[in-house]
């Protein structure tokens, strides 16, 4: 007689039929109970295969996503990244071998270092300051409260990196951030860090965007931006004054400088006025002496051919010079003969030549 063994026991083989395996033996014991739910044999069987397929449909038809706008699709077979989902209806695979990630691409994130915002149901919204994470050193040690803001966003074709290799995007950023801040301001002095805003929020920038990128971690950094530089408050007052002194001493040398900008311009115009008058008063004096060096050389050379006549017409015409201007008659008494001694010529001379008229003409 054989032994009955059940199919999952071990021992010794004995003739009989195999054992059967788990998995169909699992999937008669379902179709059995189903067949006593369900009415009449064939039916159930039919109605198992509706189920089955209806099951298929539904797991094949989740595999539609739709991404939007601002989000890029980033599909994933177990697990690995495989290609990008663009803005609209996409499809993968069902789970577990396909699956999808939709991160934001285009929303610009904001991290404020050294401040945080506080809700308050009397105060409202209020800003808090983080001396732990704003106070900074300068390169020519004195200490500096830094508030700033950090805008970040995802690279278009950086998706993957950001996904994958780094864990805690905000953390990173803003320790990156403040890293830079740091940095930059202790390679500066407390004077342009207070006063020269735009250099620094550059640096920091460029700072932080070698970093993100030697991290790969697919983040653009799009601004950074101070949001408040002073000293610490427990000198500010002093330093509030100091910043007075020097804002007067400025204003005191700029209206200096404009004062000089004006008196000078002019004193150097005088300056060359005078030397132009002086230069042509040469050259007149120089001109004039030249000519009468000529004048007197020709009369000269006149001289030497007729002394005589020459010292006559030079007598004359030094006389015509000296007593053209006076209002005397002089006559040479040699010659006096025809001529009147009484006859005013002095008078006749300063009468003008026509008589102005009076009275209607025709």
């Amino acid at each position: 007689m054989e032994v009955a063994k059940s199919p999952w026991g071990s021992g010794p083989q004995q003739s009989g039929p195999t054992p059967p395996d788990l998995l169909e033996e699992f999937l008669r014991r379902s179709q059995d109970k189903l067949r006593s739910v369900l009415p009449g044999g064939y039916l159930g069987g039919r109605w198992l295969s509706l189920l089955v397929l209806s099951a298929i449909a539904i797991w094949g038809l989740s595999g539609f996503f739709s991404v939007d706008p601002d989000e890029l699709g980033v599909v994933l077979r177990f697990g690995k990244y495989v290609r990008d989902a663009k803005p609209g209806l996409n499809y993968h695979l069902p789970y577990p071998i396909e699956s999808v990630l939709t991160p934001k691409v285009t929303r610009v994130n904001r991290i404020d270092i050294g401040m945080r915002l506080v809700e308050d149901l009397r105060r409202g919204t209020t800003m808090r300051d983080v001396p732990e994470e704003s106070l900074m050193l300068t390169g020519d040690e004195n200490i500096v409260d830094v508030n700033f803001s950090i805008f970040w966003l995802v690279k278009p074709d950086g998706v993957g990196d950001y996904l994958f290799n780094i864990q805690h995007p905000e953390g990173t950023v803003k320790a990156v951030a403040e890293s830079a801040m740091r940095e930059i301001v202790g390679r500066s002095t407390l004077q342009p860090v207070l006063t020269e805003r735009q250099p620094i929020e550059t640096a920091v920038q460029e700072l932080m965007q070698s970093t993100l990128n030697k991290y790969g971690s697919g983040i653009q950094i799009t601004q950074v931006q101070l949001q408040k530089v002073d000293p610490p408050s427990q000198v500010i007052d002093a330093f509030r004054d100091v910043q007075a002194a020097r804002s007067d001493l400025e204003r005191a040398q700029n209206e200096a400088q404009t004062y000089a900008n004006k008196v000078i311009p002019e004193a150097r115009g005088r300056a060359a006025q005078i030397t132009q008058n002086a230069e042509a008063y040469r050259e007149q004096t120089v001109a004039e002496a030249k000519g009468a060096t000529s004048r007197f050389l020709k009369i000269h050379d006149e001289y030497k051919k007729a002394p005589e006549v020459t010292r006559q017409r030079m007598y004359l015409e030094t006389m015509e010079r000296l007593f053209g201007g006076t209002d005397k008659i002089i006559m040479d008494s040699g010659v006096t003969g025809g001529i009147v001694p009484y006859l005013p010529l002095d008078q006749l001379m300063r009468r003008p030549q026509t008589a102005p008229q009076t009275g209607g003409g025709r």
